[in-house]
């Protein structure tokens, strides 16, 4: 037998509570946990050891929807950078943060994102060719399309028959509507995102009323039904009511992402879909758009899968900070790891710390009450380091 990994001395987070011991990994998977109070022995003279005595050790993070890939290319508006440097960049930023599996948020829409479906074609391309090559973290594509979008079905159909995306959402950011309901909210986003004028934005508003009423309801319901029959899971996103709640539901729809209601994530809830709230809104103590505070509806049991949206590093945060709420901490951590997993499907190799399951991992220790990862883990491997380990 060849030599052993032993993440000795830390809290271990199990998926229904704390223990106290030993993680021991071989060929990069978990092979056992053990307690310190049924055995105390340390590492045997072939262990390779990393110390995580007075630290809590986690399964990696699994974040379902960020968009922040896309701010790596393009920081600025109309300021594109080199995709390999900025994703490479980006990647290591991610092990940082603790998150092990990412599923980039790419979008198909007019006013949002990256612009232009070459750009995101790209992308999607560029993330595609990290699966099978050498990559720190686990990567995946979270493709987003906007309702309204006319000439994306294509693109988007060849994304599902190719295996090149792992989670599809549908969208609706017409002004107006849902997270852009109040006036001049959508024409604000898109001013600041994309660095246009007033008049610009005036025609890309009237561009998407003349869209809306050419939906495509057929074809979008077609491609979400191919989405599922190949194992993709389906979201809506910003739900703002029942009626919004059924419509998505009549897609096929799986998960209600960002509901704007605690009203909303309730029925949601009730009708068997899965909640997804976003990090930064637990981070910060409320919704930046006035909507949801994240919190009341987890404490209500209206959500259960939490994700960086657009900011990474609030995914660790937000689950200490839901501790701090009063939930319990495998609880917290599990709309991270677990729940995301469950949804995916990956559940079984993936997700929790059990024996079996490969073995992304994350050692997180507290700076002046931050939580901050020390190490993180993939398939056994330390892809980020902090401090020295022997």
């Amino acid at each position: 037998m060849g030599s052993r990994l032993r993440i000795q001395g830390g809290t271990i987070v199990l998926p229904d509570r704390l223990v106290q011991g030993d993680v021991i990994v071989e060929d990069g998977v978990i092979a056992e946990i053990e307690a310190r109070e049924a055995n105390g022995t340390r590492s045997s003279s072939g262990d390779k050891v990393i110390d995580a005595e007075g630290a809590w050790v986690l399964p990696g993070l699994i974040d379902v929807h960020c968009d922040a890939i896309e701010k790596e290319v393009e920081p600025r508006p109309n300021t594109l950078f080199p995709m390999d440097m900025a994703f490479l960049n980006f990647e290591k930023k991610l092990a940082g943060h603790g998150i092990t599996t990412m599923l980039h948020s790419l979008s198909l829409g007019v006013g949002l994102s990256l612009r232009g479906e070459h750009l995101v074609s790209k992308m999607i391309d560029l993330i595609s060719s990290f699966r099978v090559g050498p990559a720190m973290i686990r990567h995946g594509v979270h493709l987003r399309y906007e309702v309204s979008h006319l000439t994306g079905f294509e693109l988007a159909g060849r994304c599902i028959s190719d295996g090149l995306i792992d989670y599809l959402s549908l969208m609706d950011h017409a002004p107006g509507v849902g997270q852009y309901h109040r006036p001049g909210a959508f024409e604000r986003y898109v001013m600041k995102n994309q660095g246009v004028g007033l008049d610009e934005v005036k025609a890309i508003v009237e561009e998407l009323q003349g869209r809306r009423s050419l939906v495509d309801w057929e074809r979008l319901r077609a491609l979400t039904s191919e989405a599922r029959r190949r194992g993709i899971a389906v979201a809506s996103h910003d739900d703002d009511s029942e009626a919004a709640v059924d419509h998505s539901l009549s897609f096929g729809a799986t998960v209600s992402e960002f509901p704007l209601s605690l009203e909303t994530a309730e029925y949601a809830t009730s009708r068997g879909m899965e909640v997804c709230v976003g990090a930064p809104n637990i981070v910060r103590g409320g919704s930046h758009d006035g909507n949801m505070k994240a919190v009341d509806a987890i404490k209500q049991g209206a959500a259960n899968i939490i994700c960086s949206d657009y900011h990474p590093a609030s995914l660790l945060h937000a689950i200490f900070a839901l501790e701090s709420e009063g939930v319990a901490l495998p609880d917290a951590v599990a709309m991270g790891t677990l729940a995301p997993a469950r949804m995916l499907g990956r559940d079984k190799e993936i997700g929790s710390i059990e024996a079996g399951k490969r073995a992304d991992l994350i050692i997180v220790r507290k700076t002046r009450g931050v939580p901050l990862v020390s190490e993180t883990l993939v398939d056994g491997a330390v892809v980020h380091a902090t401090r020295n380990y022997r």
